[in-house]
């Protein structure tokens, strides 16, 4: 049997590196590009099976790669990773002729049944949006008094059929919550669907929640099943549900209202049993007060409402949270790094955690990564290293323009090629980061 090969166009070096060796592992040849004339080189002179490439990129981004490749007539599937507050760069992309995206952090379950479709060459359009429940999913509770407090609540809705609206910033664990008050309800045996309401837009969010009759629009080429048809007597999550477009909020008011839904193109309703639990880092109310979010809307799915509390405030959590993930990643990449240093333990109940279990499942992936034992040392963190030192320290200074290279070079060496943390370090977005790379020419 032939090696597939693939073409993997990351710019975050450690990040490159892990899908690197992901794929290496799973018997696939892989060249790995970080910008996107480089990338054009080696589409030219070989031939690839499948791209994964990085929405942003440093000298542009992958919309202009697709303009290439679709000029150059290459029928190369490729899947745009990118981050949750770009999805809908993403759909574009995918208007555009690629087959899929993938938000970050990469599941590598999704990643690999995307895989196999694109090597089908099966339509990525049949779920874009939605994240099917799997045994392999588990859920940890932290055992702060804060974290005790929330599972009370958890315990107490979890067997009812009430709706529950979650609330919480960024990367608290929203959908962790969600799936444990799946988990010890009387529904925990049939399906746990999540859905990204940022990426349900006006057009296609119909179809997708509520599936399609063969023919009923042009890229129809199939009946399609909806979200709320799939997860019929099971649960439905919508993940930061304040995103939905205001007439999609009407459609949805309907089908929680009336328990039935009506695919597009058909004359008939069906009836559905599911639980909704929703998710949000807004504050609602005053989406309801500023005409964003339908007040009937907003009463129907805050039955009962439940708060995840970020990192920051559950300090004593986070050792517990740390060893769930690098178990987990330990199983993803066959690593066998399995003990967290005390003092590298310190750093991270010291750090801030901004990007709260988001921020930690990465530095905790990366730190395994490149752990040169099976534990978990300072010198395996060195983005919390540097992003916890002294405000007076050069690193955390401003930009001067005497020697403005030498810092963005230093920076960037001790933040081993990562820019997204080079821009926090040198207190820049990585646009202008980019931008200054560009000007001074330096090469990474």
């Amino acid at each position: 049997m032939m090696t597939r090969k693939i073409l993997i166009i990351e710019d975050d070096t450690s990040f490159g590196t892990m899908l690197q060796n992901w794929f290496t592992k799973n018997g696939f040849e892989v060249v790995l590009t970080s910008r996107i004339e480089q990338t054009k080189k080696e589409i030219s002179k070989k031939s690839f099976d499948l791209i994964l490439a990085d929405l942003r990129l440093p000298d542009g981004d992958s919309i202009m790669l697709l303009e290439w490749i679709r000029e150059q007539k290459k029928m190369i599937p490729v899947i745009v990773m990118t981050g949750y507050a770009e999805i809908q760069s993403a759909v574009s992309a995918m208007k555009l002729g690629a087959f899929d995206y993938l938000q970050k952090p990469v599941n590598p379950s999704v990643l690999k049944q995307k895989i196999e479709q694109a090597f089908r060459n099966e339509p990525a359009i049949e779920q874009p949006t939605s994240r099917e429940n799997t045994n392999q999913i588990k859920t940890v509770t932290g055992k702060s008094h804060i974290a005790g407090e929330m599972d009370k609540q958890i315990k107490t809705v979890a067997p009812t059929l009430m709706t529950v609206l979650i609330f919480g910033e960024s990367g608290t664990g929203k959908e962790y919550a969600a799936r444990r008050i799946h988990e010890l309800s009387k529904r925990h045996d049939m399906p746990f669907i999540a859905v990204d309401c940022g990426s349900l837009s006006r057009e296609l969010a119909p179809s997708e929640l509520f599936g399609h009759l063969k023919g009923s629009f042009t890229s129809a080429i199939s009946d399609k099943k909806g979200v709320f048809e799939q997860a019929d007597g099971g649960t439905i999550f919508l993940d930061e549900i304040g995103n939905l477009p205001y007439e999609v909020q009407i459609q949805l008011l309907r089908a929680l209202q009336e328990r039935k839904i009506r695919p597009v193109g058909s004359a008939k309703d069906i009836a559905v049993n599911v639980r909704i639990i929703a998710a949000t880092n807004k504050d609602l109310t005053q989406s309801v007060i500023a005409g964003a979010f339908r007040e009937d809307l907003y009463h129907r799915i805050n039955e009962i409402s439940i708060t995840v509390p970020p990192l920051r405030e559950r300090k004593a959590d986070i050792e517990i949270f740390a060893m769930f993930f690098l178990n987990e990643v330990n199983e993803e990449l066959e690593k066998d790094v399995r003990l967290i240093s005390e003092e590298a333990l310190r750093i991270l109940t010291e750090h801030h955690w901004s990007g709260n279990l988001r921020e930690l499942r990465n530095v905790i992936r990366r730190a395994a990564l490149f752990a040169k034992t099976n534990e978990i040392t300072p010198a395996d963190l060195p983005m919390l290293n540097m992003l916890t030192t002294k405000p007076e320290d050069d690193q955390n200074s401003p930009l001067r323009p005497d020697n403005e290279r030498e810092q963005i070079e230093s920076i960037l060496e001790k933040a081993r090629g990562n820019k997204t943390l080079a821009a926090k370090l040198l207190k820049i977005d990585r646009k202008t980061l980019y931008n200054k790379l560009h000007r001074y020419s330096i090469k990474i």
